[in-house]
């Protein structure tokens, strides 16, 4: 008698993924491939990985392939999803996320409410806080040694064009970070868009929520994705968000490389007393003399969430555009002001 498959027929094997389930896959192995022997929580167990899910096709996406790959990699994976109470039902979404996640594999799954100040930086802003708060306080708790998260290469054009119409230079430009030096957060699915993960779920068979809020032009975020990104794709043809995330991965390449400059340059640069050759920093280059001033603000107490372009440009004035002028105002409480060739970073009631 012929032996036979799972699937009962004579000869065949059962079906493999679908290609885009092969794809968000594959991404997964590589992103957790690259774990650095991260050391589990109770010794002899397997490491745990938490999957953020909001229940949405990214994340659901991500926390299937996560459930299919970690084991093969000798990690345990669970899952987290954050409540925040900021629509109606909130609470019931929430349970059937994480009922999904416990059918799929994951343990444990965790479902974390939180609350949503109303702040000068907007919902948007306010919501990442305390949903990253809340991550941390659950992979703390668990002995998480990661935690993934479902941004993808959508995502990050988006992001790209949000710093660009700031301003807010080439870190900004350089996006989300694919991994975090000595964090806990991975992006396994930075280079796989959107399109591919919402096709994972549904081959899988996967329901998936689409939040209301995706979609509220209110968000400056929804009018990129649905407004801006669109009318680019039209005018100067497909590819345009894949472009994007590259540039962002160049633009961090770049980035990463001043930061590294401009470390050195302060560490070699700075007085016992925390003070700045001005001739020596007239020598750097303007986007590492900008970076030094900015460790030098940061070291002297200046407000890190405060600590904006203009203030830095005023202080380079000390340096570039010297005619005498007085100290300069910084966040914190905080002046920089140059005195006998040397910039003096500190209290603005003491310097």
């Amino acid at each position: 008698m012929t032996a036979q498959t799972e699937t009962g027929e004579a000869g065949r094997r059962p079906p493999g993924p679908t290609s885009a389930v092969a794809a968000v896959r594959c991404a997964v192995r590589e992103s957790l491939g690259q774990l650095t022997a991260p050391a589990p929580s109770t010794p002899g167990t397997p490491a745990l990985v938490l999957v953020a899910c909001s229940g949405g096709a990214d994340s659901i996406a991500l926390a299937a392939a996560a459930a299919f790959e970690a084991p093969r990699l000798g990690l345990r994976v669970g899952a987290v999803t954050v409540d925040h109470g900021l629509q109606e039902g909130s609470a019931q979404r929430a349970a059937a996320v994480v009922a999904l996640l416990t059918t799929l594999g994951l343990d444990p799954v965790a479902a974390q409410a939180v609350d949503v100040p109303a702040g000068k930086a907007g919902p948007e802003a306010a919501a990442r806080s305390a949903r990253y708060a809340a991550l941390d306080e659950v992979a703390d708790r668990l002995g998480a040694a990661t935690v993934l998260l479902g941004h993808t290469l959508d995502d990050q054009a988006e992001t790209v064009l949000l710093g660009l119409a700031r301003g807010s230079g080439t870190r900004s430009l350089a996006g989300m970070a694919a991994t975090q030096p000595a964090g806990r957060y991975r992006r396994p699915l930075l280079g796989v868009e959107r399109a591919v993960t919402r096709a994972s779920c549904a081959d899988l068979g996967l329901a998936v929520w689409d939040d209301p809020h995706n979609v509220d032009p209110a968000f400056a975020r929804v009018r990129v994705r649905t407004q801006v990104l669109p009318v680019l794709e039209t005018a100067l043809g497909p590819g345009v968000a894949a472009a994007l995330a590259r540039t962002a991965a160049l633009a961090r390449d770049d980035a990463d490389a001043l930061d590294s400059w401009a470390t050195t340059s302060y560490a070699d640069l700075a007085g016992p007393d925390g003070s700045l050759d001005v001739a020596a920093l007239a020598d750097l280059p303007p986007a590492v003399r900008r970076r030094v001033l900015r460790l030098a603000a940061l070291a002297a107490g200046a407000s890190a969430g405060a600590l904006q372009a203009v203030h830095l440009q005023a202080t380079e004035a000390l340096v570039t555009d010297w005619h005498g002028q007085g100290a300069v105002s910084l966040p914190g409480g905080r002046a920089a002001v140059r005195r006998y060739g040397r910039l003096y970073l500190g209290n603005d009631t003491v310097i």
